[in-house]
């Protein structure tokens, strides 16, 4: 008792100046933990559950909002949120004394087991093993914070409906990704996001698929002038090509041959065919690959937009 009044003493907390009935000492000391008013001579307790709100001095909240704003954020990203606890190495209790022995290996034998009981939960460690994986993404693509939060949220939901049951974690990480992207408008596709971490593409395909089945998510069509634009650039195609490129688009989409065609592949395909018309030199390879696609797939898209636009000559 003495060392933490030592400690309330030191913040000058005297907000009651009446005397104590016992010494008649006017120097009293509020201990904000249990709203207690203290004789700091004799250790009588002179009021019982006061408010803290009243008597805390602006002081003490100053350094408590400043202690607050030292500690990290929680994050649907962290497998804990950010609000786990950690039992501190230091054998010394909350008033800095030094613990016994028989209070030590007490206090080893606790450290151990919430330790076993943050990490044996097969919860955690899925948690874990995803958010692991969600953080490569994020270095690699440079995905800001709010598609990450996005994404560990679908991915919680996940879990928690028990969905990924029997089915890969990356994958479905990838898919969560993939949404997140979408639904903020980020021009990212799934290949691309597989690539990163390794993740069969076609099963994260699935794995979207029933994403948005479960979740019951409904998206908004792609922005195709995105995508396109990302490609040109990629592609170092010019601008008056890009231009060309967005007014063929503009006809394309309403167009019944594109329904049901990916939307990247069509993009890849009229940046192709305006390089055509604006008699740019693009190699099918080069633009294929600015898409990540093959180049067999360019060419199937390229006949598409043939029926559309007959005046395209085909060049290698």
């Amino acid at each position: 008792m003495a060392q933490r009044l030592t400690y309330l003493e030191k913040e000058n907390i005297q907000p009651n100046k009446e005397n104590c009935f016992n010494c008649q000492n006017s120097k009293l000391i509020f201990d904000a933990g249990v709203g207690e008013m203290i004789c700091n001579n004799c250790g009588v307790v002179i009021n019982e559950q006061l408010d803290y709100s009243i008597t805390e001095p602006a002081k003490v909240i100053q350094n408590l909002e400043t202690n607050i704003n030292k500690f990290m954020p929680s994050s649907l990203a962290l497998f804990d949120k950010g609000l786990s606890t950690i039992i501190s190495p230091e054998n010394v209790d909350a008033f800095g004394n030094k613990l016994s022995t028989k209070q030590i290996t007490e206090a080893r034998s606790i450290r151990h087991w919430d330790k076993a009981s943050n990490s044996n939960r097969s919860y955690h460690r899925n948690l874990k093993k995803a958010f692991g994986i969600l953080g490569r993404i994020k270095d690699k693509l440079n995905l800001t914070e709010s598609i990450i939060e996005k994404s560990a949220y679908y991915y919680r939901k996940v879990v928690d409906l028990k969905i990924i049951k029997g089915r890969s974690i990356k994958e479905f990480v990838v898919a969560c990704v993939y949404v997140s992207c979408r639904e903020l408008n980020i021009p990212r596709t799934l290949s691309e996001i597989s690539e990163i971490v390794n993740a069969d593409k076609v099963f994260a395909g699935k794995c979207y698929r029933l994403l948005l089945r479960q979740l019951k998510i409904k998206l908004a069509s792609i922005d195709l002038p995105t995508h396109l634009t990302k490609i040109a650039s990629i592609a170092g195609v010019s601008r008056k090509t890009l231009t060309r490129a967005l007014e063929m688009m503009s006809e394309v989409k309403d167009n019944p041959l594109s329904y049901g065609k990916d939307p990247i592949a069509l993009s890849v395909a009229i940046l192709y065919a305006a390089g055509i018309e604006r008699g740019e030199k693009i190699k099918q390879s080069q633009i294929a690959s600015a898409g990540n696609m093959s180049i067999v797939t360019l060419r199937k898209r390229f006949l598409d937009l043939k029926q559309i636009f007959p005046n395209l000559i085909s060049t290698r």
